[in-house]
């Protein structure tokens, strides 16, 4: 491969995941997340329309990018929330959408349509919750009795998804995911024995803890070299390494404790910052028009099965503690899926479990949700606006701020 045309790709790639924010910044009413200009970006420097760049230019950059999707949603997870009402609520409105998700999608393969359907039936019960924070904070959507139960819905959308792609998905070799598993309860131990050593003092503690920042950045470079050794130990990126990914930054938020508000926004730095819009802007490079271009049906037939299979059970599991246009907008906020969708349709693709139709059909339904389920959220608010001021913020504005738009998970906080 050119090394110049390398460049040259990564250059036009860089360029879009610039561009995106400013975008968004510059059109501040536009309930668009810039996750969906990095698709359209990709998709208009890719190989179907510009050919500025190509898939095969990136991939290495894109799957570290994957990588840290899976990482930062395992390292958000506040499981304090499943002990809550709204977290009850939740989970029991998820498992419904599995069961019909799994049902319909059933059928489908019956007649055809599905090579596998469980893939397809995960897709269909996820939620894009960090994606929308911005549009649903700045319309006063987080505060309030609503705020929580959308936050513990967007929630469990983003993680129980995760845990069951990497449990059923990607386990068609057992041992390999028991191996994973293994591998990862492995890596637990020894960060323990780490921080135990750590938080004992000694020449250690001191290297360590003066070695956070400016040039050393010791704790960061400890997490990407974790991240970079899970993804090699596979030829290729299977699901087994996300599962990997996944729990390390569950294990990773577990050992930096009291560290954490040092290590995050660095995290956010090299992820959002780079390495999670190139994934995003390279699925758009790799996005199959030509398949959405000869099934429309199918895009339609997604979209409309996103808000029937996760949208609606809101409308039953929140009846006796929202009113009917908070659940209307509960279902909506729900119903709306893209960046656990996208890289579920990459993983699919990769290995070989999804139609390359089905893939594209289900990310292009995915947009269609981001762009019109967040306006009708917003349009269901009371005459007036947002709750009344007697609301108070769920999380603090600056807390929510600082997860960006293509965040796959929303920051978790006991309410």
């Amino acid at each position: 491969m050119d090394d110049v045309l390398v460049v040259d790709a990564l250059v036009a790639v860089l360029v879009v995941a610039l561009l995106a924010p400013v975008v968004v910044g510059l059109l501040p009413r536009l309930p668009v997340p810039q996750v969906v200009l990095l698709l359209a970006g990709g998709i208009l420097i890719g190989p179907d329309v510009l050919g500025l760049s190509s898939p095969e230019d990136v991939q290495v950059l894109a799957d570290v990018g994957l990588g840290f999707v899976f990482l930062l949603a395992g390292y958000e997870v506040e499981l304090r929330v499943f002990a809550e009402d709204a977290g009850r609520r939740a989970v029991l409105a998820w498992t419904v959408s599995l069961t019909l998700a799994v049902g319909v999608v059933a059928l489908l393969a019956a007649a055809g349509l599905v090579r596998a359907f469980l893939p397809v039936a995960l897709g269909l019960t996820t939620t894009a919750l960090g994606t929308l924070l911005p549009v649903l904070r700045e319309n006063g959507l987080l505060q309030g009795r609503l705020g929580r139960y959308l936050l513990a819905a967007g929630g469990v959308g983003e993680l129980f998804p995760v845990l069951a792609i990497a449990l059923f998905l990607g386990t068609q070799n057992r041992f390999a995911a028991l191996a994973s598993l293994a591998a990862v309860a492995v890596l637990a131990v020894l960060l323990a024995l780490g921080r135990r050593a750590v938080q004992d003092g000694g020449r250690l503690a001191t290297v360590v803890l003066r070695g956070q920042h400016e040039t050393a950045q010791i704790t960061l470079r400890a997490t990407i070299l974790l991240l970079i050794t899970l993804i090699a130990v596979t030829d290729e990126f299977h699901l087994d390494a996300v599962l990997g990914a996944f729990l390390a930054g569950v294990v990773l938020r577990q050992w930096v404790g009291g560290a954490s508000p040092v290590l995050e926004p660095k995290l956010d730095a090299v992820g959002y910052g780079f390495f999670v819009p190139v994934f995003f802007v390279y699925s758009g490079m790799a996005l199959d028009l030509h398949s959405i271009a000869e099934a429309p049906l199918r895009v339609a037939l997604f979209f409309g099965l996103l808000l029937a299979v996760r949208g609606l059970p809101a409308l039953l599991v929140y009846r006796r503690v929202l009113t009917w246009r908070e659940r209307g907008q509960t279902a909506l906020v729900t119903a709306t899926a893209l960046p656990v969708l996208v890289a579920l349709a990459e993983i699919g693709l990769r290995n070989g479990t999804m139609l390359t139709e089905n893939a594209a059909a289900l990310v292009g339904a995915g947009v269609l949700t981001v762009l019109v389920c967040p306006a009708l959220a917003v349009a269901l608010r009371p005459p007036g606006g947002g709750p009344g001021p007697e609301a108070q913020p769920v999380v603090p504005a600056d807390r929510v701020s600082r997860r960006r738009s293509i965040g796959p998970m929303a920051r978790r906080r006991p309410v």
